[in-house]
């Protein structure tokens, strides 16, 4: 799963490769919003919330221009394209 490092906190993007419907791990986390990730050998427990307005926007566009396949995968799909903010607990 690609991840944007962001002030201490991972950031995730539930595009399924412009699949027309959310992947299974981010309804998983609708549901149980506390998880644990690994990040290179770092296990860290983290509280997962959905941005959004001004700042899923931000972070989005910010991923396209570091990843441009991000903006095909949008073009790829009806639907908007989640932002999941991963942030540490301890």
């Amino acid at each position: 799963l690609v991840y944007q490092p962001s002030n201490g906190r991972y950031i995730v993007f539930a595009s399924g490769g412009g699949a027309p419907r959310h992947p299974d791990w981010y309804h998983n986390l609708l549901a149980t919003p506390v998880a644990v990730v690994e990040v290179g050998t770092d296990v860290v427990e983290v509280s997962a919330r959905v941005a959004e307005g001004e700042e899923r926007d931000w972070l989005w566009d910010l991923q396209k221009r570091i990843i441009p396949s991000f903006a095909d995968q949008e073009r790829a799909t009806t639907r908007q394209i989640p932002v999941v903010i991963l942030e540490p607990l301890a």
